[in-house]
Order: C-alpha cells, then sequence, then structure tokens
C-alpha cells in the first residue's frame, strides 16, 4: 500500500525550490546535539528545533548559553519564532524550550505519541497526580501527516518511532529534521532499547524516510566521531544514506537490521543525562513542581526494574 503521507511530502520536496528555508545549526559539545533555527526568507518567521538547556548533574546547577546564542541570533536576524518543535523527547539533554518562549514567543509542540512516554516514565518517577499524562505540558501535538507553515513554508510531521515511541520528523521546504532516527552515514543509526523503543520499528522508520526524493536534505539531531573523522557534522541527504549508511544502507534487510541493532545495543551504556532529560522533557522542558521547602528536585530511581 502506498503511504500517502510521503507522497505528500515528497511532493512537498519537489516543489521546494522556491521554498527552501534558511537554517542555521547549533551545535552543542557537551551533549553532542545540534539545535537548529530555521526561517523563510520572505516572511523571517522561525521556528527553533530541539534546543538545549545546559544543566551539570555534578552540581545540579542550570544555565543557558548554549539558549542564549540561539536568542541573540534570532534578534540579530530580526526573526519572529513561530514554533518551539521537538523531534522527541530527549534521553541525553535538557530542553530549553520554556526559556526560549519566555524570551521569543512561539508554541512548543511534539508529537502526539508523548502520551505513552509521560505514562512510562510518569510511573517510574512516580510524579504524582498532578503531573497530567495527556501531552497538555505541550502546546501542540502533531500526528502523522500533520502540515503547517513557517510563515510561507510547508511543514509536514512523519511520525518515525523506534527510538521512542514518540519519535517524529519535520519536512520543511526541501529539508527533514530526522531527531534521532539516524545519524550521518559513517555512524548508522539511533539505539532502539529505550522503553517503548524497537528496532524492527525503527527500520521501518528509517526507510520511510530513505523513500523521499534522493536530493532531500537530513539534517540531524546528533553527530559524534566516529574513527576515521576529525570534524562533527550533520548535513547529509537521502541518497549518501542509502549509499553509505553503515546500519540500513540499500541491501540491509530488515531481520540483519534488527539483530544488528539489538545485539549492539546490549552492550551500549545509559546516556549520561538520561534520568534529568526525561523527568523535565516528559513535562515540556520544565522542571516538577517545587517541594513545600521551595526547593525542585529531580529524582534518580535506584534498582529500578
Amino acid at each position: 500500500m502506498a503511504d500517502s503521507v510521503i507522497t505528500k511530502a515528497s511532493a512537498q520536496i519537489a516543489a521546494a525550490q522556491t521554498g527552501v528555508p534558511v537554517i542555521k545549526s547549533f551545535f552543542d559539545g557537551p551533549t553532542f546535539t545540534v539545535t537548529y533555527v530555521v526561517h523563510d526568507p520572505e516572511t523571517r518567521h522561525a521556528a527553533i528545533i530541539d534546543s538545549v538547556w545546559d544543566f551539570d548533574p555534578a552540581s545540579g546547577r542550570t544555565s543557558f548559553a548554549s539558549a542564549d546564542a540561539v536568542i541573540a541570533y534570532v534578534q540579530e536576524k530580526s526573526l519572529t519564532v513561530d514554533w518551539l518543535l521537538e523531534t522527541h523527547a530527549h534521553a541525553d539533554h535538557l530542553s530549553a524550550a520554556p526559556y526560549l518562549q519566555q524570551k521569543l514567543g512561539g508554541k512548543i509542540a511534539i508529537g502526539e505519541h508523548i502520551v505513552k512516554v509521560q505514562q512510562v516514565f510518569g510511573k517510574l518517577f512516580n510524579a504524582g497526580s498532578d503531573f497530567e499524562r495527556d501531552g497538555s505540558d505541550f502546546d501542540q501535538l502533531w500526528k502523522d501527516g500533520d502540515q503547517f507553515k513557517i510563515g510561507n513554508l510547508d511543514v509536514t510531521v512523519l511520525h518515525v518511532p523506534g527510538h521512542t515511541p514518540a519519535c517524529i520528523a519535520y519536512v520543511v521546504g526541501d529539508a527533514v529534521f530526522v531527531g534521532d532516527t539516524m545519524f550521518m552515514p559513517d555512524y548508522g543509526t539511533a539505539r532502539a532499547d529505550f522503553p517503548g523503543g524497537d528496532a524492527r520499528t525503527l527500520y521501518q522508520s528509517a526507510r520511510r524516510i530513505l523513500s523521499l526524493l534522493p536530493e532531500t536534505r537530513l539534517f540531524m539531531c546528533h553527530d559524534y566521531l566516529p574513527a576515521g573523522r576529525t570534524e562533527y557534522v550533520w548535513e547529509t541527504t537521502v541518497e549518501a544514506e542509502r549509499k553509505a549508511n553503515v546500519h540500513i544502507h540499500d541491501g540491509i534487510k530488515e531481520d540483519e537490521f534488527v539483530a544488528m541493532r539489538e545485539a549492539r545495543d546490549a552492550t551500549l551504556d545509559m546516556p549520561r543525562l538520561i534520568l534529568p532529560s526525561v523527568q523535565v522533557n516528559m513535562r515540556a522542558g520544565h522542571l516538577p513542581p517545587a517541594d513545600d521547602n521551595g526547593m525542585t528536585y529531580l529524582k534518580i530511581p535506584v534498582n529500578a526494574v
């Protein structure tokens, strides 16, 4: 059966010669995360994708150097921020979306399946009845195939689960912001062993993205340095991924990928910031409510099953 959402996204990409977004990237070294400011050059309306709130786990201190760099760029270019977009509830960095919203405006948005993540981790962290598990912390929940605008730029939402159940990608003009579904060709694909993750689903999601037009530009949420590379990079194309992605290039069968991904995931440590990140990101970047002493706390489950 034809994938009508991908067909529409491909048509959008093919028609994007006159609607190409301006993309500015900000790489955060401590978390290997790339934040993007995407704007329409005609209207100067913009979206910020996958922002970073600096957090020192040793001291419990937060800071805003990463977000302030984004703010400075937005103000320098006289942009109007309409959207603060998340590709998923990240496990390796805290989202700065509420801080950016306070400074710049815009609506915070994520995929509708964030409710599954909230249900799982709300229970794990014993978040209590005050934590609504219905996605209402976010201003907008997207479903697969939703379309919206950044200025005059067309945007299509793709649901691409596997890394997490809530992962989405944003097709903006001729560019796709893929989140953690895949990485640069020499680094492969995301892990699929988090709660709700699934290697077979990840394969299907990645192949869905790779069915877009070969010239489609792909922008990664992270980059790491595999052996033999000395510089961080985060932009590639569908054609390059199909030819050379070390995990999922053309010719790799689903069962072969699943066996590789599950074996690899079994050797991986948990991300350094997973416990603080998920508690904050499932709340759209907000900290948990303060205790009766006025202090805010992040929990560390001990020996959780």
